[in-house]
């Protein structure tokens, strides 16, 4: 079935904010720092781009081009244009995974953002004055202990995720990324611009800027890779519902240069905002995912303004994380659609709810059941590892041979009229052999270690 007219972006610059809103997540904000930090800082951010230009953007391109010369939900995609090559129709698989993937991910996922909107009405209601190391700590903890008020806030998010699907293309996911996305970057640079007079900057700087080539090591090579692949948000079906939705007359080349430049410029200015607070206050940077929820509110209580600081700060993360839902659950959404007929509004439903019942395991998971595991993992270690670890890199594997060796060149080339011969030659041939070997390699770096 293909895509309707009415469910195409009325807009490129609907299409980037909502592409660009489905890349940049939560584990981008806060891990992108990290890792440039830990891994030589500037050194890593030239290794990091050439990943993200040489592996990530070909990707990308690839993955929005089969949407949108396959016009359907992820496995008809792959399906239309396996049939266009003259190709088995078992390609379809490849669309599948990436659906299961979004689904996995969107289980613990939006738990997670569901913590991000209770902190944001902390914020608003009591802030973080007085806080110190051990109180946030207790915080942190009692949120982790009350399966009733993380099921509340999951739900939350959920609801908020399901109303702007169940509005539609135009009027709900590209009403919501208009106002949502120049917010969270209004609200990036403010805060970025408050942190340069209020202390911190500098080391943040030097943290984020200056090269150590010292660190760098083929393992920050290979962290570099993985982080260019994971962040742009491909084999997650997201980009390829978003790509069926995308008008001919839309350049999918200079769409993904946009996408790649502002994703790597949202995390870096993240890294502005994050870490002077952190350096100032002597707290500590490799706190990892702790950061946000157990090192920021000391800072938020020792900084002047720091009640709207905080209030500022998880609203930006609110809209990071509610916007990567929507490209999670859309996907699933367009596949029940494309699949079964199935209405939008019932589809939406169907997503939602059945997400939010596998979301109480993600939540049993930090308390009642935390130590029920299989294979030395609990539940929602699993669901990562199995999403990120299996689905994702054999995913993106496969979306690079398929585009690369399955569709016929003059349909990829069609899809990329705005490239020059050289440069789409140059695009054929990085994903035809680097890109797969590249994802090869994070793929066995995953499982094996």
């Amino acid at each position: 079935m293909a895509v309707a007219s009415s469910d195409h972006w009325s807009s490129r610059f609907a299409f980037l904010m909502a592409s660009v809103g489905f890349a940049v997540g939560l584990g981008n904000i806060w891990r992108f720092p990290y890792v440039t930090g830990e891994n030589g800082g500037a050194a890593f951010v030239l290794i990091y781009l050439a990943c993200a230009f040489g592996i990530g953007m070909p990707i990308l391109m690839a993955e929005l081009l089969i949407g949108r010369r396959g016009q359907g939900s992820p496995t008809t995609a792959m399906v239309n244009n396996a049939n266009e090559s003259g190709r088995s129709t078992v390609w379809r698989f490849v669309g599948g995974m990436g659906l299961l993937a979004a689904y996995t991910i969107e289980i613990v996922y939006s738990v997670v953002v569901g913590w991000v909107l209770w902190y944001l009405f902390k914020a608003i209601t009591t802030g973080f004055d007085g806080v110190d190391t051990a109180i946030a700590q207790a915080e942190f903890n009692s949120v982790l202990d009350s399966t009733g008020g993380m099921l509340l806030w999951t739900l939350i998010g959920l609801a908020i995720t399901g109303a702007i699907i169940y509005a539609g293309v135009k009027d709900g996911i590209e009403r919501a990324v208009n106002v949502m996305m120049p917010t969270m970057f209004l609200l990036l640079v403010g805060l970025a611009s408050y942190n340069f007079f209020a202390g911190g900057f500098s080391e943040a700087i030097t943290w984020l800027f200056t090269p150590d080539f010292s660190k760098v090591s083929f393992a920050t090579v290979l962290a570099a890779i993985g982080q260019a692949f994971f962040s742009l948000g491909v084999a997650m079906a997201g980009m390829m519902v978003y790509g069926a939705y995308l008008p001919r007359s839309i350049s999918i080349t200079n769409s993904v240069l946009v996408i790649v430049c502002v994703d790597t410029g949202v995390a870096l200015l993240a890294g502005l905002v994050i870490f002077p607070a952190v350096f100032n206050n002597g707290l500590d940077p490799a706190a990892g995912a702790g950061l946000i929820f157990q090192t920021l509110p000391v800072a938020f209580a020792q900084m002047p303004g720091g009640y709207l600081f905080s209030v500022l700060f998880f609203l930006m993360l609110s809209v990071a994380g509610i916007t990567s839902m929507v490209g999670l659950c859309e996907s699933v959404n367009a596949w029940l659609e494309d699949k079964f007929g199935m209405p939008r509004h019932k589809a939406v439903v169907r997503v939602v709810g059945s997400i939010a019942v596998f979301s109480i395991l993600s939540i049993l998971s930090y308390n009642a059941i935390s130590e029920l595991t299989f294979a030395g993992r609990n539940f929602n270690d699993n669901m990562d590892y199995f999403s990120n670890q299996i689905l994702l890199p054999l995913g993106g594997l496969f979306i690079a041979i398929f585009a690369g060796w399955v569709m016929r060149s003059e349909f990829t080339r069609d899809e990329l009229p705005t490239l020059s011969a050289g440069a789409y030659k140059l695009w054929h041939f990085l994903i035809r052999f680097v890109v797969p070997v590249a994802i090869a390699v994070v793929f066995y770096r995953g499982v094996a270690g």
